[in-house]
């Protein structure tokens, strides 16, 4: 009786495509399960900063977040040679609030904007004056440091009402 169990090798050609299809389902998947790279990072870009001229020890820093990028991102810290202590808050019920972090979602934006969220900065060590640059840099969760530039504009500047 010349009869084959179940369990008999399968041929070497048959074998070896049966391993390819598998490598290749193995690749696909893999390629799939991580975002496809670059797509599921965050790609973060600073517009519109700007710093009131500060009229006391305290100033204040606005600017917009981009993240054009599949991934979201948190805006972690902010420092900065202008004082020792900068720190992020929230404004809600027209009370401001210090918080850990703020938010940058994948395709999206970070306002941080007079009368809302901003950076804070507490015990400056100067006044600067309108026409000069304070420089600082954002820190993030995911994303690599962006060093910004704050022109400081008069004390009343709102872009939104201009």
């Amino acid at each position: 009786m010349n009869r084959r169990t179940p369990l008999a090798p399968a041929p070497a050609p048959v074998l070896g495509l049966a391993v390819a299809i598998g490598l290749t389902a193995t690749l696909a998947l893999t390629g799939c399960s991580s975002g496809g790279g670059s797509s599921e990072q965050p790609e973060l870009s600073v517009s519109s900063a700007y710093m009131p001229q500060p009229v006391s020890d305290l100033a204040a820093g606005f600017l917009v977040i981009t993240n054009k990028g599949g991934g979201a991102d948190k805006l972690t810290s902010v420092t900065g040679d202008l004082s020792d202590d900068i720190t992020i808050h929230k404004t809600e019920n027209q009370k401001m609030m210090e918080v850990t972090s703020f938010d940058i979602p994948a395709g999206g934006e970070l306002d941080l904007e007079r009368g809302g969220s901003h950076i804070m900065f507490m015990d400056i060590k100067r006044r600067p004056q309108q026409g000069e640059n304070v420089n600082i840099e954002l820190h993030f969760e995911k994303g690599d440091p962006i060093a910004v530039e704050l022109p400081v504009k008069e004390t009343t500047y709102n872009p939104a009402q201009q």
